[in-house]
């Protein structure tokens, strides 16, 4: 009978057009792995819990505006609030179910804490390069691009540090913080596949 395997979960939080995306694809074809992103829970809820899929994109990952929206002891009815809460269940019903998985963003490094086989990475990049990125992914001008990637950062912040104590790009949340544009999506993979494979082996 064969061994069977360590469960693994790859957290990937990232600055907005840092790469995070990219490196959280290539790490799941190496390491055989599903990959958990906006896409695929969106699909996942369209198909098992009758929502619509444009409507979950639209408002996942989107931090609470307490402006616009009351809070009442803790808890609101926002759909923003509510797709939140289920896409955590959604990963803590995957990791107790003992999937091996790369989820991109969603809070994974907080939400899955209590699970010794999750490994959290923390891309960042140097503006620059990020600008870049998205000018080169949304065909924008570079204006445009730079708006963008700041407010795309912005929102990932605030997201994260609405539903958690620890904040956002602290390095003490992850295992790794690592520049992509020392080496490039591709390379980076690389290095944080050679630290994955030092935590299989160990």
């Amino acid at each position: 009978m064969s061994e069977k395997k360590k469960q693994l979960i790859i957290s990937i939080s990232r600055e907005y057009g840092a790469g995070g995306h990219l490196i959280a694809q290539i790490l799941a074809e190496k390491l055989g792995l599903e990959l958990v992103d906006a896409d695929s829970i969106a699909r996942y809820f369209a198909d098992n819990h009758n929502f619509n899929y444009d409507e979950v994109m639209k408002y996942s990952g989107k931090p609470f505006n307490r402006i616009i929206h009351r809070t009442i002891q803790g808890h609101t009815s926002t759909l923003e609030e509510n797709l939140s809460r289920m896409q955590f269940d959604y990963l803590r019903e995957k990791a107790a179910n003992g999937d091996s998985f790369v989820i991109v963003g969603r809070c994974s490094e907080t939400v899955l804490e209590d699970y010794d086989c999750m490994i959290a990475f923390f891309i960042l990049a140097d503006e620059e390069d990020k600008v870049k990125r998205v000018m080169e992914r949304e065909g924008l001008n570079e204006y445009d691009a730079r708006h963008t990637a700041r407010a795309g950062t912005w929102n990932h912040k605030s997201y994260h540090n609405y539903y958690c104590k620890g904040k956002w790009g602290d390095s003490r949340l992850y295992d790794v913080c690592i520049n992509s544009s020392r080496f490039g999506p591709e390379k980076t993979a690389d290095i944080l596949e050679n630290y994955i494979n030092e935590y299989l082996n160990s």
